[in-house]
C-alpha cells in the first residue's frame, strides 16, 4: 500500500512537472515567433528604401519684388453713420487699399486730388448699407461695394488692370449714436 501511494506521488508529481514543461515550451515558441516576425518587418521596411531626398530650389518671380510688389494705403479712417434700423448708429471705419508699387503714384495723386469725392461716396455706401451687411462676419458685401466705387474713382491702369487689387476693412465697429 505504501508503494503504491509512493508510486502515485511520483506519478503525480511527474505530471505537474510536464504541464509546467509545457507552458514554458509555449511562451518559448510564441517568443520566438514574435523575434521572427519583428525581424521579418525591419528587413520588409529597409528593403523598401527610405524616404527620398528632395532638392531645394530658388522661387523666380515673387509677388513681392519690383514694380508688381503690393503696398497697403490707407484710404479713410473715419466714422460714418447708418439709420436703416430706425436708431442712428455710428461706424467706425478703417479702409486700405492693396495696389501694385506701379499704380502707387497715380492711386495718391487721386486720392489727394478728389479726397472729398471719395470720403462722400464711401459714406453714402456705409449709409444706404443694411444693418446685416454691416454685421457680416466677413464685410463680403460692403467689400464688394466698395471695390466697385474705387474702381471707378482710380480707374484701370496702362495694362489694362484695375489699379485697386483689393480692398481692405481692418475695422467696422458700431455703436447706437442715440444712447
Amino acid at each position: 500500500m505504501a508503494d503504491e501511494e509512493t508510486q502515485a506521488q511520483a506519478a503525480g508529481e511527474g505530471a505537474e512537472e510536464s504541464k509546467g514543461g509545457g507552458k514554458l515550451k509555449m511562451i518559448i515558441i510564441v517568443a520566438v515567433m514574435m523575434i521572427a516576425e519583428g525581424a521579418g518587418v525591419f528587413f520588409l521596411v529597409s528593403s523598401m528604401g527610405g524616404p527620398k531626398t528632395v532638392a531645394a530650389t530658388e522661387l523666380e518671380g515673387l509677388e513681392g519684388t519690383g514694380e508688381e510688389a503690393p503696398v497697403e494705403i490707407e484710404l479713410v479712417k473715419d466714422r460714418f453713420q447708418n439709420m436703416q434700423t430706425g436708431r442712428v448708429w455710428e461706424w467706425r471705419v478703417e479702409i486700405f487699399l492693396k495696389v501694385r508699387q506701379k499704380n502707387v503714384d497715380e492711386i495718391l495723386a487721386i486720392q489727394e486730388r478728389d479726397a472729398a469725392a471719395i470720403k462722400e461716396g464711401v459714406a453714402r455706401i456705409f449709409r444706404r448699407a443694411n444693418d446685416r451687411h454691416l454685421r457680416e462676419p466677413e464685410l463680403e458685401t460692403i467689400t464688394r461695394q466698395l471695390t466697385t466705387y474705387l474702381n471707378t474713382v482710380f480707374g484701370l491702369d496702362a495694362d489694362g488692370f484695375p489699379r485697386i487689387d483689393r480692398v481692405i476693412i481692418p475695422e467696422c465697429k458700431g455703436f447706437p449714436a442715440d444712447a
